[in-house]
């Protein structure tokens, strides 16, 4: 029996790593067509050659850049000749007070993860008008909860998943599917690339990375929501219940999710006492 992707081309943005190789490799092993891009061209030449499959080709692109995404998107559509899905996965984390933050992280946040966004589904969307295809953005808990010294990342998420829903509307008598994937903590390198207030890689993360969901799990749970065509998705049990306790106890919310935060080694948010 054919995989539902056979076949299929599928665009993923930020895919040197993490849940995006994931789903590239998970995409080509049920047939599909890939393309990639990402910032890094050793990077992506290290994914090529461990991939190493006929059906992948790699591009070199930064999708805060307009110029950049519309050559990642015809360079794909020249090769393969149609798009069907478009994952929007490329993403950049922070961390820190916005008391003390470089207005220059907030922008780079909003450039990558929103802007990033709506790049990509702008050169893409008319080829998956005609393939009746997916628009896909991975998104967060922080696009549905604001959480303390994400602030960059959380407006970032609110704005594409606004963007998404609208999309969604738009698209809902022509055949396109726009969801968006909210995933829990899941092993990847975004938070050892999570900027901190003066736009530095932080270089570390804060979580126990072994006990996190792997990004092959996740990437599994992506694509079969994608082929069940759904509106969106909370992937785990944390997420369900912060989206539930924030809409019937906001304030009982506020106070569990700084709690949370607070007891994160090295938080930000423990120096609030000291700053006057």
């Amino acid at each position: 029996m054919n995989s539902y992707f056979q076949n299929k081309v599928v665009l993923i943005t930020g895919a040197s790593s993490g849940i995006g190789k994931a789903l590239a490799m998970g995409m080509l092993q049920q047939g599909a067509k890939v393309a990639i891009c990402g910032r890094n061209p050793t990077s992506l030449d290290i994914v090529a050659a461990e991939i190493n499959n006929k059906s992948l080709i790699c591009i070199q692109a930064d999708v805060s850049q307009e110029a950049d995404c519309a050559k990642f998107v015809q360079t794909a559509f020249s090769h393969f000749g149609s798009i069907d899905i478009l994952i929007n996965n490329a993403g950049i984390s922070m961390r820190a007070l916005f008391q003390e933050v470089e207005l220059e992280v907030i922008r780079q946040s909003m450039d990558i993860n929103f802007w990033g966004t709506v790049y990509c589904c702008k050169f893409a969307l008319p080829h998956i008008l005609k393939s009746k295809g997916h628009i896909v953005g991975i998104s967060s808990i922080a696009g549905y909860k604001g959480l303390p010294c994400r602030t960059g990342y959380s407006a970032s998420k609110f704005a594409m998943q606004g963007f998404l829903e609208s999309l969604r509307i738009e698209m809902l008598y022509q055949g396109v599917n726009v969801m968006w994937v909210s995933p829990g903590f899941v092993a990847s390198n975004i938070r050892n690339t999570a900027l901190n207030a003066q736009g530095k890689a932080q270089t570390e993360t804060p979580l126990n990375e072994d006990k996190l969901m792997s990004a092959d799990t996740c990437a599994r749970i992506i694509m079969k929501s994608i082929e069940q065509r759904k509106r969106s998705l909370l992937m785990d049990k944390q997420g369900w219940l912060t989206v539930w306790v924030n809409r019937f106890f906001p304030n009982y919310a506020d106070r569990q999710v700084y709690k949370h935060f607070a007891n994160e080694p090295d938080s930000p948010l423990n120096k609030i006492k000291t700053i006057s």
